[in-house]
Protein backbone atom coordinates (compact mmCIF):
# COMPACT_ATOMS: atom_id res chain seq x y z
CA UNK A 1 0.00 0.00 0.00
CA UNK A 2 1.29 3.09 -1.28
CA UNK A 3 2.23 6.17 1.90
CA UNK A 4 -0.23 9.05 1.65
CA UNK A 5 0.80 12.35 1.61
CA UNK A 6 -0.85 13.61 5.07
CA UNK A 7 1.64 10.31 6.66
CA UNK A 8 4.50 12.26 4.61
CA UNK A 9 4.28 14.85 6.58
CA UNK A 10 4.85 12.77 9.73
CA UNK A 11 8.00 10.99 8.41
CA UNK A 12 11.39 10.74 10.39
CA UNK A 13 13.10 11.14 6.78
CA UNK A 14 13.30 14.40 4.76
CA UNK A 15 12.26 14.70 0.48
CA UNK A 16 15.82 12.91 -0.45
CA UNK A 17 15.83 10.00 2.23
CA UNK A 18 12.17 9.39 0.86
CA UNK A 19 13.13 9.34 -2.80
CA UNK A 20 16.56 6.99 -2.39
CA UNK A 21 13.94 4.70 -0.02
CA UNK A 22 11.66 4.50 -2.80
CA UNK A 23 14.06 4.37 -5.76
CA UNK A 24 15.61 0.95 -3.84
CA UNK A 25 12.34 -0.26 -2.87
CA UNK A 26 12.40 -0.13 0.94
CA UNK A 27 10.36 2.90 1.60
CA UNK A 28 6.87 1.32 2.70
CA UNK A 29 9.23 -1.35 5.07
CA UNK A 30 10.91 1.29 6.80
CA UNK A 31 8.34 3.89 7.28
CA UNK A 32 6.72 1.76 9.97
CA UNK A 33 9.42 0.95 11.90
CA UNK A 34 11.55 4.37 11.76
CA UNK A 35 8.73 6.20 13.26
CA UNK A 36 9.18 3.90 16.65
CA UNK A 37 12.67 3.95 16.64
CA UNK A 38 13.47 7.32 15.34
CA UNK A 39 12.95 9.26 18.80
CA UNK A 40 12.68 13.23 19.60
CA UNK A 41 14.52 12.42 23.09
CA UNK A 42 17.71 10.51 24.05
CA UNK A 43 16.03 7.26 26.06
CA UNK A 44 18.12 6.66 28.83
CA UNK A 45 20.59 4.26 27.47
CA UNK A 46 21.47 6.34 24.75
CA UNK A 47 22.11 9.24 27.73
CA UNK A 48 24.12 6.83 29.40
CA UNK A 49 26.36 6.09 26.07
CA UNK A 50 27.20 8.93 25.35
CA UNK A 51 28.39 10.33 28.95
CA UNK A 52 30.62 7.24 28.48
CA UNK A 53 32.64 8.12 25.66
CA UNK A 54 36.19 9.86 24.93
CA UNK A 55 35.39 11.27 22.17
CA UNK A 56 32.36 12.56 19.60
CA UNK A 57 32.22 12.55 15.99
CA UNK A 58 30.40 15.60 14.57
CA UNK A 59 29.42 17.13 11.81
CA UNK A 60 28.66 20.99 10.69
CA UNK A 61 29.14 23.50 8.05
CA UNK A 62 31.48 26.26 8.36
CA UNK A 63 30.93 30.07 7.55
CA UNK A 64 31.17 29.35 3.90
CA UNK A 65 28.57 26.85 4.56
CA UNK A 66 30.72 24.07 3.54
CA UNK A 67 29.93 20.65 5.43
CA UNK A 68 33.07 19.52 7.46
CA UNK A 69 33.49 16.77 9.93
CA UNK A 70 35.79 16.63 12.88
CA UNK A 71 36.10 15.03 16.34
CA UNK A 72 35.35 16.06 19.84
CA UNK A 73 37.20 14.81 22.70
CA UNK A 74 37.97 14.65 26.59
CA UNK A 75 37.86 12.13 29.23
CA UNK A 76 34.67 10.01 30.02
CA UNK A 77 32.70 12.87 31.11
CA UNK A 78 33.23 15.35 29.03
CA UNK A 79 29.43 15.27 27.65
CA UNK A 80 26.70 15.43 29.99
CA UNK A 81 22.98 15.06 29.00
CA UNK A 82 21.32 16.71 32.02
CA UNK A 83 17.55 16.16 30.35
CA UNK A 84 16.35 13.76 27.51
CA UNK A 85 16.83 16.38 24.84
CA UNK A 86 20.03 17.57 26.09
CA UNK A 87 23.93 16.83 25.62
CA UNK A 88 26.07 19.26 27.29
CA UNK A 89 29.42 18.94 25.53
CA UNK A 90 32.75 20.34 27.46
CA UNK A 91 35.10 20.37 24.62
CA UNK A 92 35.43 22.10 20.99
CA UNK A 93 37.51 21.52 18.28
CA UNK A 94 40.97 22.33 17.88
CA UNK A 95 43.29 25.36 16.63
CA UNK A 96 42.39 25.27 12.87
CA UNK A 97 40.30 23.18 13.07
CA UNK A 98 37.51 23.24 9.86
CA UNK A 99 34.98 23.76 12.50
CA UNK A 100 36.44 25.66 14.69
CA UNK A 101 34.01 28.34 14.85
CA UNK A 102 31.84 26.62 13.74
CA UNK A 103 29.43 25.37 17.19
CA UNK A 104 27.75 28.95 17.41
CA UNK A 105 24.14 29.44 18.68
CA UNK A 106 21.34 27.66 16.25
CA UNK A 107 24.01 26.18 13.91
CA UNK A 108 22.82 22.83 12.68
CA UNK A 109 24.59 19.62 14.09
CA UNK A 110 25.22 16.03 13.49
CA UNK A 111 26.92 13.75 16.23
CA UNK A 112 28.22 10.09 16.20
CA UNK A 113 29.01 8.16 18.94
CA UNK A 114 30.79 5.59 18.28
CA UNK A 115 32.48 2.54 20.81
CA UNK A 116 35.28 1.04 18.55
CA UNK A 117 35.86 -1.32 21.74
CA UNK A 118 32.26 -2.72 21.79
CA UNK A 119 30.99 -2.08 18.57
CA UNK A 120 28.63 0.72 19.36
CA UNK A 121 27.05 3.55 17.80
CA UNK A 122 24.02 5.95 17.93
CA UNK A 123 23.38 8.81 16.04
CA UNK A 124 21.36 12.08 17.12
CA UNK A 125 21.31 15.42 14.73
CA UNK A 126 19.98 18.75 16.58
CA UNK A 127 20.94 22.17 16.98
CA UNK A 128 23.33 24.16 19.54
CA UNK A 129 21.28 26.28 21.99
CA UNK A 130 23.74 27.75 24.08
CA UNK A 131 28.15 28.14 23.43
CA UNK A 132 31.25 29.12 25.85
CA UNK A 133 34.75 28.72 25.25
CA UNK A 134 34.63 25.52 26.96
CA UNK A 135 32.07 23.95 24.92
CA UNK A 136 27.97 24.40 24.45
CA UNK A 137 24.72 22.57 24.75
CA UNK A 138 23.02 20.57 21.93
CA UNK A 139 19.06 20.19 21.45
CA UNK A 140 18.15 17.09 20.18
CA UNK A 141 15.39 16.95 17.01
CA UNK A 142 16.32 13.17 15.84
CA UNK A 143 18.21 10.68 17.12
CA UNK A 144 18.42 6.84 16.61
CA UNK A 145 20.97 3.18 16.83
CA UNK A 146 22.71 2.01 14.67
CA UNK A 147 24.23 -1.40 13.68
CA UNK A 148 27.75 -2.19 14.92
CA UNK A 149 28.20 -3.58 10.93
CA UNK A 150 31.99 -2.47 9.74
CA UNK A 151 33.39 -1.27 13.00
CA UNK A 152 36.69 -1.61 13.82
CA UNK A 153 37.65 -2.84 17.49
CA UNK A 154 40.45 -0.25 18.89
CA UNK A 155 40.89 0.34 22.15
CA UNK A 156 41.70 4.32 23.52
CA UNK A 157 43.74 6.02 26.19
CA UNK A 158 44.57 9.48 26.70
CA UNK A 159 47.90 11.43 25.43
CA UNK A 160 49.33 15.12 25.56
CA UNK A 161 48.40 16.06 22.37
CA UNK A 162 51.66 17.59 20.20
CA UNK A 163 50.03 19.35 17.41
CA UNK A 164 51.90 20.75 14.71
CA UNK A 165 50.15 23.88 12.30
CA UNK A 166 47.63 23.00 10.10
CA UNK A 167 48.20 22.59 6.73
CA UNK A 168 45.45 23.67 4.01
CA UNK A 169 45.58 22.34 0.08
CA UNK A 170 43.19 21.81 -2.55
CA UNK A 171 44.85 18.60 -3.52
CA UNK A 172 45.96 15.46 -1.36
CA UNK A 173 49.25 15.29 -0.46
CA UNK A 174 51.26 12.33 -0.20
CA UNK A 175 51.00 12.05 3.31
CA UNK A 176 47.29 12.11 2.97
CA UNK A 177 46.93 9.56 0.09
CA UNK A 178 48.60 7.61 2.34
CA UNK A 179 46.14 7.47 4.95
CA UNK A 180 43.25 7.35 3.20
CA UNK A 181 44.42 4.42 0.71
CA UNK A 182 45.13 2.50 4.53
CA UNK A 183 42.28 3.23 5.92
CA UNK A 184 39.29 0.78 7.29
CA UNK A 185 37.41 3.65 8.68
CA UNK A 186 36.50 7.41 8.14
CA UNK A 187 33.35 9.83 8.73
CA UNK A 188 31.08 11.80 6.47
CA UNK A 189 29.37 14.61 7.06
CA UNK A 190 26.20 15.86 5.09
CA UNK A 191 23.00 17.96 5.36
CA UNK A 192 20.00 19.35 4.04
CA UNK A 193 17.93 22.42 5.31
CA UNK A 194 14.58 22.38 3.75
CA UNK A 195 12.03 25.15 3.66
CA UNK A 196 10.49 25.90 7.11
CA UNK A 197 10.63 24.00 10.34
CA UNK A 198 11.29 20.04 10.47
CA UNK A 199 12.94 17.64 12.62
CA UNK A 200 14.57 15.84 9.53
CA UNK A 201 16.48 19.02 8.40
CA UNK A 202 19.79 19.69 9.45
CA UNK A 203 23.40 17.89 9.64
CA UNK A 204 24.17 14.04 10.07
CA UNK A 205 27.33 12.81 10.95
CA UNK A 206 27.77 9.25 9.83
CA UNK A 207 30.46 6.32 9.68
CA UNK A 208 32.00 3.81 6.81
CA UNK A 209 34.32 0.62 6.95
CA UNK A 210 35.39 -2.08 5.41
CA UNK A 211 39.09 -3.05 4.80
CA UNK A 212 41.79 -1.35 4.66
CA UNK A 213 42.26 0.54 1.02
CA UNK A 214 38.04 0.36 0.58
CA UNK A 215 37.83 3.90 -0.39
CA UNK A 216 40.02 4.38 -3.32
CA UNK A 217 42.12 7.80 -4.70
CA UNK A 218 41.42 8.20 -8.20
CA UNK A 219 43.50 11.55 -8.60
CA UNK A 220 44.90 14.30 -6.39
CA UNK A 221 41.49 15.72 -6.16
CA UNK A 222 39.47 12.43 -6.57
CA UNK A 223 38.22 9.84 -4.01
CA UNK A 224 35.48 6.84 -4.53
CA UNK A 225 34.26 4.38 -1.81
CA UNK A 226 31.76 1.57 -2.23
CA UNK A 227 28.54 1.65 -0.16
CA UNK A 228 27.32 -1.52 0.99
CA UNK A 229 24.04 -2.59 2.92
CA UNK A 230 22.93 -0.52 5.71
CA UNK A 231 19.72 0.40 7.53
CA UNK A 232 18.21 1.57 4.96
CA UNK A 233 17.66 5.25 6.39
CA UNK A 234 19.97 6.59 3.66
CA UNK A 235 20.65 9.99 5.47
CA UNK A 236 23.93 10.18 4.09
CA UNK A 237 22.51 9.57 0.48
CA UNK A 238 19.47 11.06 0.68
CA UNK A 239 21.58 14.70 2.03
CA UNK A 240 22.99 14.00 -0.78
CA UNK A 241 20.52 13.67 -3.51
CA UNK A 242 19.18 17.34 -2.31
CA UNK A 243 22.78 18.71 -1.46
CA UNK A 244 25.65 17.19 -3.18
CA UNK A 245 28.05 18.94 -0.51
CA UNK A 246 29.98 16.23 1.77
CA UNK A 247 32.78 16.88 4.29
CA UNK A 248 34.50 13.30 4.77
CA UNK A 249 37.25 12.86 7.76
CA UNK A 250 39.60 10.67 8.08
CA UNK A 251 41.40 10.00 11.52
CA UNK A 252 45.17 8.40 12.07
CA UNK A 253 44.14 6.48 15.55
CA UNK A 254 47.88 6.10 16.25
CA UNK A 255 48.88 9.34 15.86
CA UNK A 256 45.46 11.22 16.59
CA UNK A 257 46.19 13.46 13.33
CA UNK A 258 43.21 14.56 11.40
CA UNK A 259 42.70 14.96 7.61
CA UNK A 260 39.45 16.74 6.81
CA UNK A 261 38.02 16.88 3.18
CA UNK A 262 35.57 19.08 1.52
CA UNK A 263 33.93 18.69 -1.54
CA UNK A 264 31.13 17.80 -3.96
CA UNK A 265 29.88 13.75 -3.83
CA UNK A 266 28.01 12.26 -6.88
CA UNK A 267 26.59 8.67 -6.50
CA UNK A 268 27.00 6.04 -9.82
CA UNK A 269 23.67 3.24 -8.80
CA UNK A 270 24.68 1.64 -11.58
CA UNK A 271 27.56 1.97 -14.00
CA UNK A 272 30.15 -1.38 -14.58
CA UNK A 273 32.37 0.03 -12.02
CA UNK A 274 30.21 -1.10 -8.99
CA UNK A 275 31.53 -5.01 -10.56
CA UNK A 276 34.69 -4.20 -9.45
CA UNK A 277 33.33 -3.91 -5.66
CA UNK A 278 31.45 -7.21 -4.54
CA UNK A 279 28.68 -6.55 -2.48
CA UNK A 280 28.45 -2.83 -3.26
CA UNK A 281 25.08 -1.29 -3.64
CA UNK A 282 25.96 2.03 -5.32
CA UNK A 283 29.79 3.91 -5.43
CA UNK A 284 29.53 7.18 -4.07
CA UNK A 285 32.69 9.85 -5.47
CA UNK A 286 33.69 12.94 -3.91
CA UNK A 287 35.44 15.92 -5.74
CA UNK A 288 37.38 18.16 -3.54
CA UNK A 289 37.45 21.26 -3.02
CA UNK A 290 39.71 21.60 0.24
CA UNK A 291 41.73 19.66 2.84
CA UNK A 292 43.00 20.20 5.82
CA UNK A 293 45.73 17.86 7.78
CA UNK A 294 46.18 18.16 11.42
CA UNK A 295 48.75 16.13 12.81
CA UNK A 296 48.63 15.09 16.52
CA UNK A 297 45.71 17.48 16.93
CA UNK A 298 43.95 14.93 19.44
CA UNK A 299 44.36 14.07 22.97
CA UNK A 300 43.80 10.84 22.59
CA UNK A 301 45.11 7.57 20.81
CA UNK A 302 44.00 3.85 19.34
CA UNK A 303 45.49 0.89 18.97
CA UNK A 304 44.48 -2.20 17.66
CA UNK A 305 43.99 -5.29 19.94
CA UNK A 306 47.05 -7.16 20.57
CA UNK A 307 44.83 -10.24 19.84
CA UNK A 308 45.62 -11.90 16.42
CA UNK A 309 43.22 -13.64 13.93
CA UNK A 310 42.89 -17.26 15.50
CA UNK A 311 42.24 -20.71 13.83
CA UNK A 312 39.18 -22.51 14.37
CA UNK A 313 38.38 -25.86 13.01
CA UNK A 314 34.35 -26.96 12.75
CA UNK A 315 34.46 -30.16 15.19
CA UNK A 316 30.65 -30.29 14.44
CA UNK A 317 27.24 -28.85 12.00
CA UNK A 318 24.12 -29.56 12.93
CA UNK A 319 21.18 -28.31 11.20
CA UNK A 320 18.89 -26.88 14.30
CA UNK A 321 15.75 -25.63 11.79
CA UNK A 322 14.77 -25.15 8.44
CA UNK A 323 16.96 -22.45 7.26
CA UNK A 324 19.27 -22.04 10.69
CA UNK A 325 22.89 -24.31 11.50
CA UNK A 326 25.03 -24.63 14.27
CA UNK A 327 28.73 -24.49 13.99
CA UNK A 328 30.81 -25.24 16.56
CA UNK A 329 34.42 -24.52 16.77
CA UNK A 330 37.44 -26.03 18.77
CA UNK A 331 40.89 -23.84 18.21
CA UNK A 332 43.16 -26.29 15.84
CA UNK A 333 46.46 -25.72 18.03
CA UNK A 334 43.94 -27.50 20.51
CA UNK A 335 44.32 -25.06 23.16
CA UNK A 336 41.35 -23.66 25.54
CA UNK A 337 39.02 -20.75 23.60
CA UNK A 338 39.14 -17.53 25.27
CA UNK A 339 36.09 -17.51 27.96
CA UNK A 340 33.28 -15.12 27.00
CA UNK A 341 30.23 -14.07 28.54
CA UNK A 342 27.22 -15.03 27.93
CA UNK A 343 25.60 -12.89 25.19
CA UNK A 344 29.01 -12.33 23.52
CA UNK A 345 29.08 -12.10 19.76
CA UNK A 346 32.31 -13.77 18.05
CA UNK A 347 34.32 -11.93 15.44
CA UNK A 348 34.76 -14.40 12.23
CA UNK A 349 36.51 -13.97 9.06
CA UNK A 350 35.68 -16.23 6.26
CA UNK A 351 38.00 -16.50 2.54
CA UNK A 352 35.18 -16.98 0.33
CA UNK A 353 36.14 -17.77 -3.37
CA UNK A 354 35.94 -15.39 -5.51
CA UNK A 355 36.12 -11.98 -3.00
CA UNK A 356 38.90 -10.27 -3.35
CA UNK A 357 39.55 -9.84 0.37
CA UNK A 358 38.75 -11.71 3.63
CA UNK A 359 34.79 -11.06 4.68
CA UNK A 360 34.38 -10.22 8.36
CA UNK A 361 31.12 -10.75 10.29
CA UNK A 362 30.02 -11.49 13.68
CA UNK A 363 27.34 -14.13 15.09
CA UNK A 364 25.67 -14.22 19.02
CA UNK A 365 27.13 -16.91 20.27
CA UNK A 366 24.46 -19.86 21.24
CA UNK A 367 26.38 -21.74 23.81
CA UNK A 368 26.88 -20.78 27.60
CA UNK A 369 30.28 -19.63 28.74
CA UNK A 370 31.10 -23.44 30.52
CA UNK A 371 30.97 -25.11 26.97
CA UNK A 372 34.43 -26.12 25.87
CA UNK A 373 33.80 -25.01 22.61
CA UNK A 374 32.30 -22.00 20.47
CA UNK A 375 28.87 -22.04 19.09
CA UNK A 376 27.34 -20.14 16.32
CA UNK A 377 23.82 -20.77 14.96
CA UNK A 378 23.20 -18.65 11.73
CA UNK A 379 20.69 -18.47 9.74
CA UNK A 380 20.74 -18.94 5.78
CA UNK A 381 19.85 -15.71 3.72
CA UNK A 382 19.45 -15.79 0.08
CA UNK A 383 21.59 -12.36 -0.10
CA UNK A 384 23.53 -13.22 2.56
CA UNK A 385 27.23 -13.70 1.24
CA UNK A 386 28.54 -14.98 4.54
CA UNK A 387 25.62 -16.89 5.41
CA UNK A 388 25.47 -18.82 2.73
CA UNK A 389 29.05 -20.04 2.40
CA UNK A 390 28.70 -21.23 5.68
CA UNK A 391 25.94 -23.03 5.19
CA UNK A 392 26.73 -24.12 1.61
CA UNK A 393 30.37 -25.21 2.05
CA UNK A 394 31.79 -24.68 5.23
CA UNK A 395 31.67 -28.58 6.88
CA UNK A 396 33.47 -30.52 9.81
CA UNK A 397 37.11 -29.92 9.48
CA UNK A 398 37.35 -26.59 7.88
CA UNK A 399 39.18 -23.43 9.17
CA UNK A 400 37.87 -20.05 10.01
CA UNK A 401 39.19 -17.39 11.68
CA UNK A 402 38.19 -15.91 14.82
CA UNK A 403 38.94 -12.81 17.39
CA UNK A 404 37.67 -13.10 20.80
CA UNK A 405 34.37 -12.74 21.74
CA UNK A 406 32.90 -9.48 22.50
CA UNK A 407 29.98 -7.17 23.24
CA UNK A 408 28.17 -5.24 25.77
CA UNK A 409 24.37 -7.28 25.70
CA UNK A 410 25.25 -9.21 28.66
CA UNK A 411 23.11 -9.68 32.00
CA UNK A 412 24.04 -8.36 35.60
CA UNK A 413 25.79 -10.54 38.01
CA UNK A 414 23.33 -9.92 40.60
CA UNK A 415 19.69 -9.08 38.58
CA UNK A 416 17.77 -6.78 40.62
CA UNK A 417 14.30 -8.16 39.19
CA UNK A 418 12.98 -11.28 37.41
CA UNK A 419 14.86 -11.71 33.92
CA UNK A 420 12.94 -11.49 30.63
CA UNK A 421 14.75 -13.10 27.09
CA UNK A 422 12.34 -11.76 24.99
CA UNK A 423 13.62 -12.68 20.87
CA UNK A 424 12.04 -13.83 17.50
CA UNK A 425 13.69 -16.07 14.75
CA UNK A 426 17.29 -16.57 14.51
CA UNK A 427 17.67 -13.51 18.07
CA UNK A 428 17.03 -16.93 20.13
CA UNK A 429 20.98 -17.14 19.98
CA UNK A 430 22.51 -14.81 22.60
CA UNK A 431 19.31 -15.73 24.71
CA UNK A 432 20.06 -19.10 24.80
CA UNK A 433 23.33 -18.17 26.08
CA UNK A 434 22.05 -16.36 28.90
CA UNK A 435 19.62 -18.87 30.01
CA UNK A 436 21.98 -21.35 29.98
CA UNK A 437 24.50 -19.65 32.14
CA UNK A 438 21.39 -18.44 34.31
CA UNK A 439 20.82 -22.34 34.73
CA UNK A 440 24.29 -23.33 35.47
CA UNK A 441 24.99 -20.90 38.07
CA UNK A 442 21.62 -21.95 40.02
CA UNK A 443 20.96 -18.23 39.77
CA UNK A 444 17.63 -17.93 42.60
CA UNK A 445 16.20 -15.16 39.87
CA UNK A 446 13.28 -15.94 38.07
CA UNK A 447 13.44 -16.46 34.47
CA UNK A 448 11.13 -15.77 31.36
CA UNK A 449 12.02 -17.09 28.40
CA UNK A 450 9.83 -15.86 25.34
CA UNK A 451 9.84 -16.70 21.81
CA UNK A 452 7.94 -16.13 18.26
CA UNK A 453 9.34 -18.33 15.12
CA UNK A 454 7.07 -19.21 11.95
CA UNK A 455 6.70 -22.32 13.33
CA UNK A 456 8.22 -25.37 14.81
CA UNK A 457 9.95 -26.55 11.49
CA UNK A 458 11.13 -22.65 11.80
CA UNK A 459 12.28 -22.93 15.76
CA UNK A 460 16.08 -23.20 15.90
CA UNK A 461 17.50 -24.84 19.28
CA UNK A 462 13.78 -25.53 20.70
CA UNK A 463 14.57 -28.52 22.33
CA UNK A 464 17.31 -27.41 23.96
CA UNK A 465 15.90 -24.52 25.53
CA UNK A 466 12.98 -26.94 26.33
CA UNK A 467 15.91 -28.94 28.00
CA UNK A 468 17.27 -26.21 30.24
CA UNK A 469 14.06 -24.55 31.21
CA UNK A 470 12.65 -28.23 32.77
CA UNK A 471 16.54 -27.88 34.48
CA UNK A 472 15.47 -24.74 35.87
CA UNK A 473 12.64 -24.61 38.22
CA UNK A 474 12.71 -20.83 38.01
CA UNK A 475 12.44 -20.79 34.71
CA UNK A 476 9.07 -19.90 32.72
CA UNK A 477 8.77 -20.63 28.75
CA UNK A 478 6.31 -19.39 26.32
CA UNK A 479 7.06 -19.63 22.80
CA UNK A 480 4.54 -18.25 19.87
CA UNK A 481 3.98 -19.25 16.36
CA UNK A 482 3.09 -17.23 13.89
CA UNK A 483 1.68 -20.28 11.74
CA UNK A 484 1.11 -22.90 13.76
CA UNK A 485 0.69 -26.47 13.29
CA UNK A 486 -1.10 -28.91 15.30
CA UNK A 487 1.45 -30.57 18.00
CA UNK A 488 4.39 -28.79 16.65
CA UNK A 489 5.15 -27.71 20.26
CA UNK A 490 4.47 -28.80 23.49
CA UNK A 491 1.11 -27.24 24.47
CA UNK A 492 1.60 -25.49 27.96
CA UNK A 493 3.87 -23.66 26.36
CA UNK A 494 2.67 -22.40 22.91
CA UNK A 495 -0.03 -19.91 21.57
CA UNK A 496 -0.83 -18.65 18.23
CA UNK A 497 1.07 -14.95 17.21
CA UNK A 498 3.17 -12.29 17.22
CA UNK A 499 5.29 -11.98 20.50
CA UNK A 500 3.94 -8.39 21.47
CA UNK A 501 4.23 -6.05 24.58
CA UNK A 502 -0.21 -6.65 25.21
CA UNK A 503 1.43 -10.86 24.75
CA UNK A 504 4.11 -10.04 27.69
CA UNK A 505 1.50 -8.27 30.04
CA UNK A 506 -0.46 -11.11 29.99
CA UNK A 507 2.70 -13.65 30.99
CA UNK A 508 4.85 -11.43 33.24
CA UNK A 509 2.90 -9.99 36.31
CA UNK A 510 3.07 -6.30 35.87
CA UNK A 511 6.04 -6.10 33.94
CA UNK A 512 8.04 -6.30 37.08
CA UNK A 513 11.27 -7.66 35.14
CA UNK A 514 14.48 -6.64 33.54
CA UNK A 515 13.64 -7.11 29.47
CA UNK A 516 16.35 -8.14 26.97
CA UNK A 517 15.28 -8.44 23.59
CA UNK A 518 16.97 -9.72 20.33
CA UNK A 519 15.33 -10.37 16.79
CA UNK A 520 14.56 -7.92 13.67
CA UNK A 521 14.50 -4.31 14.00
CA UNK A 522 10.63 -4.35 13.47
CA UNK A 523 10.27 -6.96 16.53
CA UNK A 524 12.51 -4.31 18.36
CA UNK A 525 10.86 -1.40 17.89
CA UNK A 526 7.21 -2.78 18.48
CA UNK A 527 8.24 -4.05 21.79
CA UNK A 528 10.46 -1.46 22.95
CA UNK A 529 7.88 1.17 22.09
CA UNK A 530 4.96 -1.27 23.11
CA UNK A 531 6.87 -1.78 26.52
CA UNK A 532 7.60 1.77 27.59
CA UNK A 533 3.64 2.89 26.62
CA UNK A 534 2.52 0.18 29.34
CA UNK A 535 5.19 2.15 32.06
CA UNK A 536 8.57 -0.51 32.11
CA UNK A 537 11.13 2.58 32.13
CA UNK A 538 13.97 2.60 29.26
CA UNK A 539 16.45 1.55 31.61
CA UNK A 540 15.24 -2.02 32.07
CA UNK A 541 14.87 -2.39 28.25
CA UNK A 542 17.86 -4.02 26.33
CA UNK A 543 18.12 -4.78 22.81
CA UNK A 544 20.36 -6.63 20.27
CA UNK A 545 19.57 -6.12 16.71
CA UNK A 546 20.89 -8.61 13.72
Amino acid sequence: MAISEAARVESPFHEGEQRVQERLGVREKIEPWARKVVRAYLPHEHREFYQSLPFLVAAARDERGRPWATVLSGAPGFIESPDDTTLAIGARPVAGDALEHAFTPNADVGFLGIELEHARRNRVNGRVQDASPGGFTFHTDQTFGNCPQYIHDRRWQMVEPDPAPRRVRSTLSKDARRLIENADTFFIASGHRGEGKSPTFGMDASHRGGEAGFVHVLGERHLVFPDYQGNNHFNTIGNLMLDPRAGFLFVDFETGSLLQLTGTATIDWESDELKRFPGARRLVHLEIEETIELDGALPIRWQVPQQEWTALAVVEKVHESADVTSFLFEPVDGSTPPTFVAGNHLPIRLSIPGQPDAVARTYSLSVGPGAPHYRISVKREELGLASRYLHDAIDVGHVVEARAPRGDFTLPNQPERPIALVSAGVGVTPMVSMLQALTERNDPTPVWFVHGARDAEHHPLRREVEALVDANPRATLHVSYTRPHRQNHRASTASAGRIDAERLSQLIPDLEADFYLCGPPQFLADLQSGLEARGVPQDRIHSESF
